[in-house]
């Protein structure tokens, strides 16, 4: 097999054979062509090119929008027109200017690429939709909901009931989809080594890791305010009582 460097010099050495090729009848090479033409070119664009190609679709009742062959999902209200742009490996969904989903370009047809964060708002009202729910199925495929997060769900329900404890579990991915899924299973794992099994023991665990982060933070330099600094009291004042009486010890 062919180095780098290798296939450089064998792709320049043919390029130069290249440009010495007379095509047909002609009375000038390839190259000697090329020269003629360069100098009746268009100058090269000053500002590049849109990459990704532009789509308006409305969203539909079941959260998603219709881009190409395939269907995403979208947090954006139902009925509304969205822009999708299209890239070769990623499909961004814009509402007044902001990117509010971001999918992975799906090459197949008729498929639907769903986010379980996009359907946690009308989970927790249906929380029993949350079981068998395609885009739980998809989270579990693509690696997004550990087993720690069954765990915890498993031992909400019996402790709750189904109803109620999926709905807890819901409410801890809502608290996810603000602080972090990474920080969220940091919390539930932490919560079920120590043998509980409470949604305010996980809230607890998670605000203690973020406090813990900001106090480990870089010091911030307070510029002018150094001059309000002061020296650290000491106790020397009250030293020279008991120097006073030394032999009784007894301050009259």
């Amino acid at each position: 097999m062919r180095s780098w460097d290798e296939l450089n010099a064998f792709l320049l050495e043919e390029c130069k054979r290249d440009e010495r090729r007379i095509i047909g009848e002609r009375s000038q090479s390839v190259g000697a062509g090329m020269c003629l033409e360069r100098e009746h070119l268009l100058p090269p664009a000053k500002e590049g090119f849109e990459l990704a190609s532009i789509h308006y679709p409305t969203v539909n009742t079941s959260g998603c929008v219709r881009v190409l062959t395939n269907f995403y999902s979208t947090p954006a209200p139902v009925g509304r027109e969205v822009q999708v742009e299209v890239y070769a490996a990623d499909v961004e969904i814009w509402r007044e200017g902001k990117c509010i989903a971001r999918h992975e370009r799906c090459f197949s047809r008729r498929k639907k690429v769903l986010d379980l964060e996009h359907y946690l708002d009308a989970l927790s009202k249906k929380p029993g939709a949350l079981a068998g729910s395609t885009p739980l199925e998809q989270w579990r495929a693509q690696g997004r909901w550990p087993e720690s997060f069954d765990r915890l769900w498993d031992a909400l329900k019996q402790r709750r009931g189904k109803r109620d404890g999926t709905r807890a579990m819901i409410d801890l991915l809502l608290v996810g989809r603000e602080r972090g899924y990474e920080a969220l299973r940091e919390a539930i794992e932490k919560t079920l080594e120590m043998g509980c099994w409470d949604v305010s023991a996980v809230l607890l665990m998670l605000n203690a890791s973020q406090a813990e982060q900001r106090r480990s933070a870089e010091p911030v330099e307070i510029g002018d305010l150094s001059r309000y600094d002061r020296p650290q009291p000491t106790t020397e004042n009250y030293d020279q009582l008991l120097r006073k009486w030394p032999e009784t010890g007894v301050i009259q």
